[in-house]
């Protein structure tokens, strides 16, 4: 049996932290939540010789152990907790050879909880160019650590990493400042009231506002009750700390760190200056993601159309080779169609995070942050909220799994709220035929009003969700912190290992996380619609014969019949005629109603539901528009699809959650149903009043 350890790889944000994960874990590593909370988790397992295997778990970028975030709050816990299955036998602290001074603060303190603290520099690459030179043994001495210098740009550094993990028992734990140089009368009392504890970790224990998980609670809260000082005197402590270990850092850089700046070609300030201009900062980044989204929806529609036909394919092909029966048809219209309802998002979500994935990794992201975090402040947004929000305009689901960047829970959990309400590819095929059906052919300044409408639901969409966002702000009672702090990185060229990790774990995560209650949900609603009580669904094929006997119909014709007089008596069907009397008022039948409650299972089967309503195959697009255009409304007489009716269901779709794959993502992204059933129910609501509205002053 092999012996494992724990790592704890920690650092700085932007320091290279994640390249050293996956230069250590490869594809041998999965990504997940904490239990009970929405921070990411991800851990991996590293091969060491003579079968040695390292659990490394990836932690939250955090600046210090002075925590101000859900993020850095998890590495505190985890490091003041030796009860955690996954406290670490040795610490692995990444830091970034251009901003070495900074990242030597979180190294100081985590070497001080006496835990075995290796150093990495990274991107020593970069050294020549920056006119950087180190002294590795004097800073060894100085730190008493033991430091790989590395670059996982060309893979240098890492075995000599992997042989430090291997040898952890042999790394000094001595602390690097004595804490009670800080303030030696109140640091004695402490130690005289706790003699047996390490006095740097209760330090942090009455500083910082933490679960302690398994730890003694008893112990914890007599520690925390020792606060003879306020919290003005305990915060100038902290400064003082601060500026020790500032003073420890600066010696030790003294010696074994040189910089000559006059070898330093830095292009970086020249490119800042255009990508953060206050005009052409906006101009550009509006421009890229016109790129990117037109991107995805060229690429992604050749797998996403070679999807749909291959799983409609094998769904025909089971069909074929099975004996009929139940369990055929659970397989051909329910599992099948499920699983493809799946997969056929993963193009969009695959191409969506490549682009994220090089637009972080190239340093730009940052850039966009920063340029859209003062407008985006003023709606209780962050400015990492932009790319979920216009994300959401190829598809919801990568949209809300994009806002695992967002460190404030109060904004990224508004960002999750609102993203549904940006117009997303899957309303395109309702919008399309609804708007063909009711706005004339007409042009204004060369535009043609169906172009017109298209483009005023889009912002209407995205209007909606900026004010809701605003409305929640003020409403939500959640403390949160939101100072905005970003880290401006060197541009440089993505590592196509660190994107195609991104991507895959990203997929996973979508795959597994909501991909089984989506299935779930597919077969619930082939259920409902294949099956139906009484005589009217059970002899639909007799009294379908015996109605159109003398009409001389053709085998497929009286199929396409018999099909839409079973689903109308199915018991998704008597759910549409329950809903009729509350969706008249907005113009809408029993039909219309089938077509929206199946929907929920993805809003562009709205088309599909009706074309099969309608006894017209899905592929005849004018003669389902036909069809459409001569049905007559049961109450008020004339066609059933007018302007009136027709605007009313574009802005029902507009603002209606009719997506279970987004509330299967939001429910798996905020670790509760509590949001997502909320979402649900305020949105639906909203849009029937908004429909309800539209259609009583339109007709």
């Amino acid at each position: 049996m092999s012996k494992q350890i724990n790592v704890a790889l920690i650092g700085n944000p932007n320091t290279g932290k994640t390249s050293v994960f996956n230069a250590l874990t490869g594809l041998n590593q999965k990504v997940g939540n904490y239990p009970g909370i929405t921070v990411e988790k991800k851990e991996g397992i590293c091969k060491l010789a003579r079968g040695v295997k390292a659990h490394i778990i990836d932690l939250p970028g955090t600046y210090s152990l002075n925590a101000s975030s859900l993020d850095e709050n998890v590495v505190i816990e985890l490091l003041l907790n030796k009860n955690d299955k996954d406290f670490p036998d040795i610490a692995v602290v990444v830091t970034d050879v251009e901003n070495l001074k900074r990242n030597l603060l979180l190294f100081t303190q985590i070497k001080d909880l006496e835990i075995p603290t290796v150093l990495v520099i990274n991107m020593a690459d970069r050294m020549s160019y920056k006119g950087i030179s180190l002294d590795i043994d004097y800073l060894e001495k100085k730190l008493n650590t033991k430091i790989a210098l590395i670059s996982t740009r060309k893979n240098e550094g890492i075995d000599t990493l992997k042989q430090l993990i291997s040898n952890y028992k042999e790394v000094s734990v001595t602390p690097c400042i004595d804490t009670t140089q800080i303030d030696t009368e109140y640091f004695g009392n402490l130690k005289k009231a706790f003699p047996n504890q390490l006095l740097y970790k209760l330090w942090l224990v009455i500083t910082q506002d933490v679960n302690f998980g398994k730890t003694d609670r008893n112990e914890i809260d007599a520690v925390a009750n020792f606060k003879t000082k306020s919290k003005g005197d305990l915060k100038r402590l902290q400064q003082k700390e601060t500026i020790k270990r500032y003073q420890f850092i600066n010696n030790a850089l003294d010696k074994g760190q040189t910089v000559d700046l006059s070898q330093a070609k830095d292009l970086r300030i020249k490119l800042d200056r255009i990508l953060t201009h206050k005009v052409w900062g906006y101009a550009i980044f509006g421009i890229i993601l016109l790129t990117i989204f037109q991107a995805i929806y060229d690429w992604s529609s050749i797998p996403m159309d070679f999807i749909d036909s291959a799983f409609a394919s094998f769904s025909e092909w089971t069909k074929n080779m099975l004996p009929q029966g139940a369990f055929t048809n659970l397989l051909a219209e329910g599992i099948i169609p499920g699983l493809g309802g799946i997969v056929i998002f993963i193009p969009q979500i695959a191409f969506l995070f490549l682009f994220i994935a090089v637009l972080e990794e190239s340093g730009y992201m940052s850039r966009v942050v920063f340029l859209m975090d003062r407008i985006m402040r003023r709606f209780g947004l962050s400015g990492k909220s932009v790319v979920p929000l216009i994300s959401g305009t190829a598809c919801a689901i990568p949209a809300i799994m994009a806002t695992r960047n967002i460190e404030s829970w109060k904004e990224r959990l508004i960002t999750i709220l609102v993203t549904p309400f940006t117009t997303c590819s899957a309303r395109l095929p309702v919008y399309l035929i609804i708007i063909a059906l009711v706005i004339p052919e007409g042009r204004i300044l060369g535009l043609s009003y169906q172009a017109l409408t298209l483009m005023l639901l889009y912002l209407i969409g995205f209007g909606t969700a900026i004010l809701s966002a605003y409305i929640l702000n003020k409403i939500l009672k959640i403390k949160s912190k939101t100072f905005f702090v970003i880290e401006m990185p060197n541009y440089k060229l993505p590592l196509f290992k660190n994107v195609a990790l991104t991507v895959i774990e990203k997929t996973k995560s979508f795959i597994f996380g909501a991909g089984k209650i989506i299935l779930a949900i597919s077969i619930i609603l082939w259920f409902l619609a294949s099956y139906g009580p009484g005589e009217q669904f059970n002899n639909a094929e007799d009294i379908v014969k015996t109605e159109y006997a003398s009409e001389n119909l053709s085998f497929e014709a009286l199929q396409q019949k018999i099909a839409s007089h079973k689903l109308e008596h199915s018991f998704i069907g008597i759910a549409g005629h329950a809903i009729e009397p509350t969706i008249r008022p907005l113009g809408y039948d029993w039909k219309i109603g089938i077509a929206i409650v199946s929907s929920f299972a993805a809003r562009e089967v709205f088309v599909g539901t009706l074309a099969t309503i309608y006894s017209v195959g899905s592929d005849e697009e004018e003669t389902i528009k036909n069809r459409m255009a001569g049905e007559v409304n049961p109450i008020l007489g004339g066609p059933l699809f007018t302007f009136a009716s027709g605007i009313s269901l574009l802005l029902f779709y507009a603002f209606a959650m009719q997506c279970m794959s987004t509330l299967a993502i939001v429910k798996k992204e905020t670790n509760s149903w509590k949001w997502p059933i909320l979402q649900l129910v305020i949105m639906t609501a909203f849009a029937y009043i908004v429909a309800l509205i539209a259609f009583q002053f339109l007709k």
